[in-house]
């Protein structure tokens, strides 16, 4: 087992693992089902800022896509699964950080071609944080739509690395300015917006099935006293409301999007996101209010600001 540090988990040959190229196929339906699950237009049914995610009066194949929806496109855990030699307890696993470029607007509904790749590996120890690079294409064009990278931190994975130096391998140079540090200035603009306590369960809907988010024992087994909610639907609520503060309702001024997700958050709570504009860049940090505690940040580079700031 990868944890014990015996010799059955070669990393050499797991970053050099060709992952098959996947399809993921879409509707107007499913865009709308994920707005949704990320809080659109919870608070205000009719906001013309947040109704063209689930509504337009022409028909749902105009409604627009927000940008996080491309987190759909992969699924994590399936991929690290391939992984030859790798083994790891599913509850132990934490999302640590996720990565997005966006080439192109993403269209209402489509048939998306992935191709993975393993980006980073990196031996902890009593754990192995894993990076998945996985570059999208509308499947009939050939162009490419957006980039995902994220990291998945496995507890009790570690171990591997036959060398008294841990093994640590990226394919890619490490953009540290994707996550700066929280500005102790005033925020540019704040956004409070209290999540439901099915929010999970809505969420869910859009793919990600991992029990931790639904099943009490489950989440309890893993440390937690209820399910709590996808890290990438927290992400969905801090873009919304970048969206909403600063890019004017205009979802296609998001350029690249970085999360670091640092704490747990349960459905039911009440997210704050603070956000401090920096030329093109807004650097933001979620709280939860009612236990006042940072659960996620990173920063959203804008193609261009809205006018009216």
């Amino acid at each position: 087992m990868a944890g014990s540090g015996n010799s059955e988990f070669d990393p050499e040959l797991a970053i050099s693992h060709k992952f098959p190229e996947s399809l993921y196929t879409y509707t107007e339906r499913d865009a709308a089902i994920y707005a949704l699950g990320i809080g659109a237009c919870s608070k205000d049914a009719v906001d013309d800022k947040e109704l063209k995610y689930v509504y337009h009066e022409d028909g749902q194949k105009f409604i627009q896509v927000l940008p996080t929806f491309s987190t759909l496109f992969s699924v994590g855990v399936a991929q690290i699964e391939q992984l030859p030699g790798l083994q790891f307890d599913p509850r132990l696993l934490l999302h640590g950080q996720q990565y997005i470029e966006i080439y192109k607007p993403l269209p209402s509904h489509g048939c998306i071609l992935n191709k993975a790749s393993v980006a980073g590996l990196h031996d902890k120890g009593k754990a192995t944080i894993i990076e998945l690079e996985i570059v999208s294409y509308e499947k009939e064009s050939g162009e490419r739509l957006c980039m995902n990278r994220f990291s998945i931190y496995l507890r009790g994975a570690g171990g591997f690395s036959k060398s008294s130096q841990p093994y640590s391998y990226s394919s890619y140079r490490s953009n540290q300015s994707a996550f700066p540090k929280i500005p102790k200035s005033q925020p540019f603009a704040v956004f409070e917006e209290c999540t439901h306590a099915s929010q999970a369960l809505l969420y869910r809907l859009s793919g990600d099935y991992n029990p931790l988010h639904s099943d009490p024992k489950f989440a309890e087994a893993a440390g937690f006293s209820r399910p709590i909610l996808h890290g990438l639907c927290s992400l969905g609520f801090a873009v919304r409301a970048i969206i909403k503060c600063i890019c004017g309702g205009d979802q296609n001024k998001i350029k690249s999007i970085s999360g670091r997700f640092l704490l747990h958050v349960y459905p039911g709570e009440t997210l704050i996101t603070e956000m401090w504009l920096e030329g093109l860049r807004v650097i933001y940090q979620v709280k939860v209010k009612e236990r006042n505690r940072a659960v996620l940040s990173g920063s959203v580079n804008l193609n261009h600001l809205s006018s009216s700031l």
